[in-house]
């Protein structure tokens, strides 16, 4: 089945000497998807909902059908599914659409040191406009107490918590359902980054009730370009669009009389990416032609064996041997996180080493530079002992080597 399944991607047959552990950056795409968009270039190339010719109205229709299978996908309403350009896009969206409308002097943003800096920086915007503060609420081995959380909550002034479903450092599975009981219950609001959750296990949006739900395509095999920010209907009515333009509008006059059109559209203004789109929906297919519990159990495995195969490793420190999914964040006792990646890519397996976007993580672990390895359907364990077998010959001297 591993082969069967990395056979469908052409990354990995034009560069067979690579090993790809990056997927929490971008996913390697499928060529169902690239097929998608190139048949969008080469059999249609119209614009959606501009023309009353068939390209155009063919295209139109294929763009909805995604939306609809964002909406089978999640278990919501079709209407509640807005595109963007990203899962950065989609929390401003949220972030500054609507709770910078919401919110006032005095309220209570609530956040977490392992936040991606897209899910602090709207914060501190929307701080600023209202006067709002931020509060960050400690993790315990990455996951969010639910205890603790109820504590701040009993305090009161808290009107919103913001959180990642899966952090993009840690790997750790919020109880996003147990927020949304809780948050609900004091009054207040949840926004939750799904980027590095989407596509890896369920999501039953409908059962998780969190308010607002963002996620990037090109995390799940789709292209880049492509987002999403899925909100309650009511919340929706009451949020400003960040856009005005083309099709975003019903009609407008001299007077600066304007009516938007219904949502999701009000929040939609200009040519979309419609490629994007269409290739996001191939993407759609291909998860559910594998199976979201296949793809689960097949990285829930890697990340079992690789975290094995890691403790026998003296000089390896992993800071999140909790992660529920297919990430680890690591370094080498004694080299610089970079110089560890840069080691690696000489061998072919491609890592990330850096802050990941969260440059508060040192608050969680007391170090701002890691080496993340992140896996997806098309690794295999094989790509797990090749990895294992050159960091464990990685010294200081090596990697300065590389450098002369």
């Amino acid at each position: 089945m591993e082969n069967k399944i990395k056979e469908n991607f052409p990354y990995l047959k034009n560069n067979p000497d690579v090993v790809y552990f990056d997927s929490a950056a971008t996913s390697l795409k499928p060529q169902p998807v690239i097929d998608a968009v190139n048949y969008f270039y080469t059999h249609l190339s119209s614009n959606v909902n501009r023309g009353e010719y068939h390209s155009s109205q063919t295209t139109s229709e294929l763009f909805e059908d995604v939306r609809e299978k964002v909406a089978n996908f999640f278990n919501i309403p079709k209407e509640t599914v807005i595109f963007t350009k990203n899962a950065s896009e989609s929390l401003n969206l949220a972030a500054t659409g609507f709770f910078q409308e919401y919110l006032k002097e005095g309220d209570v943003i609530l956040l977490n040191e392992a936040e991606h800096a897209s899910n602090i920086l709207p914060w501190f915007k929307v701080a600023d406009k209202t006067g709002a503060e931020i509060e960050f609420i400690r993790l315990d081995q990455g996951k969010m107490d639910l205890n603790v959380l109820e504590s701040r909550l009993k305090k009161g002034n808290v009107k919103v918590l913001s959180i990642a479903h899966v952090s993009n450092v840690l790997g750790v599975i919020q109880d996003i359902q147990g927020m949304a009981d809780l948050v609900h219950r004091y009054d207040a609001y949840l926004c939750v980054d799904g980027a590095q959750a989407v596509g890896h296990f369920e999501i039953d949006l409908l059962d998780l009730d969190c308010d607002f739900y963002s996620f990037s395509a090109h995390k799940m095999f789709g292209p880049s370009g492509v987002g999403v920010l899925i909100g309650k209907k009511d919340l929706l009515e009451k949020m400003t669009p960040l856009h005005y333009g083309g099709g975003s509008n019903a009609r407008f006059n001299r007077d600066r009389n304007l009516t938007l059109k219904a949502i999701p559209y009000r929040f939609e203004s200009g040519t979309p990416n419609i490629e994007g789109v269409l290739g996001f929906g191939a993407a759609i297919d291909f998860i559910e032609s594998i199976g979201l519990e296949f793809i689960s159990n097949h990285e829930k495995e890697l990340k079992d064996y690789l975290l094995e195969k890691l403790r026998t490793i003296e000089q390896i420190e992993v800071y999140n041997p909790y992660t529920d999914v297919g990430l680890v964040s690591f370094n080498v006792k004694g080299i610089f996180a970079q110089d560890v990646a840069h080691y690696l890519n000489h061998y072919g397996i491609s890592v990330r080493s850096g802050n990941h976007c969260s440059k508060l993580i040192d608050g969680v672990f007391s170090e701002e530079m890691s080496v993340r390895l992140s896996m997806s359907v098309y690794n295999t364990k094989d790509d797990i002992d090749r990895f294992i077998e050159v960091i464990s010959s990685i010294t200081l001297e090596k990697t300065i080597d590389l450098y002369l």
